[in-house]
């Protein structure tokens, strides 16, 4: 059956979109969300048979686990586990926006993304749909509305030729491949995913967030290249990470690579640097680079607590993670 395609060009059409995308969800299927980069699959994140769907749907295995967007930074402590304030700091400062924090996961929540080694990847995007949607149905597990090894669909027509067959709706915010001006962007741009998990914040992949716009907020921020040039100095006999390339709006993941995605979680204790690093070229390489900067949007920053979080109880978890979701019935 083909998805149903919903239109948000008016008030009372995207009202009937978003119930339909709620219910959805709720069903425990999957959906096409636009968000600030590009469309999305969207999947309730806390459930394995909805994620299950969204992997199958791109063809990807869990070895890929995709990252999960969330409506607002204030859900933050309620999903990630040993909250640094490196992480506060960036959250802070370019959420909603193109930067993908990774830290560990909150324990106390049930949730089976795939091979995350404990640790989740969050966004928070700048796009209203998208956090409507979000603040509707919860953290939403989230990748490219793409076919694993064909571009990112940058409108709903795009999305709905190539996941028709496996989506339940797809929301149609138009495209996201215009500019202020109307014009089409061909730059490939990418978020940024900043590693939060170690003692220093290491930026694993540079996209649409600068180097330096990321270090007149954590002055300490390193590259995988300037860390593994640090860590040939080292003692070889301490532990150490690695890193992959994680499934975000743009790149196709090497599903041929034997190490997991997101990273490998440390020793507890150690708290050393990572030693490590994957040293493959970007798979991004050998696909079609054609990508959109954000159509503009209204932006949707909310203040962050800072405060560094210990682990919660799974009601605590629950508490902060679903507060601002509204009930199904508010939407009618």
């Amino acid at each position: 059956m083909k998805a149903t395609l919903y239109s948000t060009d008016t008030e009372q059409n995207r009202t009937e979109a978003l119930a339909a995308a709620q219910k959805a969800i709720k069903e425990k299927k999957t959906i096409v969300l636009p968000t600030d980069t590009v469309y999305g699959i969207g999947a309730d994140a806390f459930s394995p048979e909805a994620v299950t769907k969204l992997l199958s749907a791109k063809g990807r295995s869990r070895r890929m686990p995709p990252p999960v967007l969330i409506y607002s930074s204030s859900v933050l402590p309620g999903l990630a586990d040993e909250l640094s304030a490196n992480a506060s700091a960036l959250a802070e400062a370019f959420w909603p926006g193109a930067l993908t924090i990774i830290c560990y996961s909150q324990p106390s929540l049930n949730w089976d993304l795939g091979d995350t080694q404990g640790t989740v990847a969050l966004r928070v995007p700048d796009d209203e749909v998208a956090i409507d949607v979000l603040r509707l149905t919860g953290p939403l597990a989230v990748s490219s509305a793409n076919k694993t090894g064909r571009p990112a669909a940058v409108d709903a027509q795009e999305a709905l030729d190539q996941l028709g067959d496996d989506v339940e709706l797809i929301l149609d915010a138009g495209s996201r491949a215009l500019n202020s001006e109307g014009a089409e962007h061909t730059v490939p741009v990418a978020s940024t995913i900043v590693d939060c998990t170690g003692e220093q914040a290491v930026v694993v992949r540079e996209g649409a967030i600068s180097l330096d716009a990321l270090r007149e907020v954590v002055p300490e921020i390193v590259t995988k290249a300037e860390l593994e040039s640090r860590s040939q100095l080292k003692d070889p006999q301490e532990n150490h990470d690695e890193f992959s390339e994680l499934d975000d709006d743009f790149l196709e993941p090497d599903e041929s690579s034997d190490t997991p995605s997101y990273r490998q979680a440390p020793v507890p204790a150690s708290g050393s640097l990572h030693e490590r690093l994957v040293s493959e070229s970007s798979p991004v390489s050998g696909i079609d680079q054609r990508r959109s900067l954000a159509q503009p949007v209204r932006s949707v920053r909310q203040p962050l607590d800072t405060t560094v979080t210990k682990p919660l109880s799974t009601a605590q978890a629950h508490s902060l993670v679903f507060d601002g979701v509204e009930d199904e019935d508010s939407t009618e």
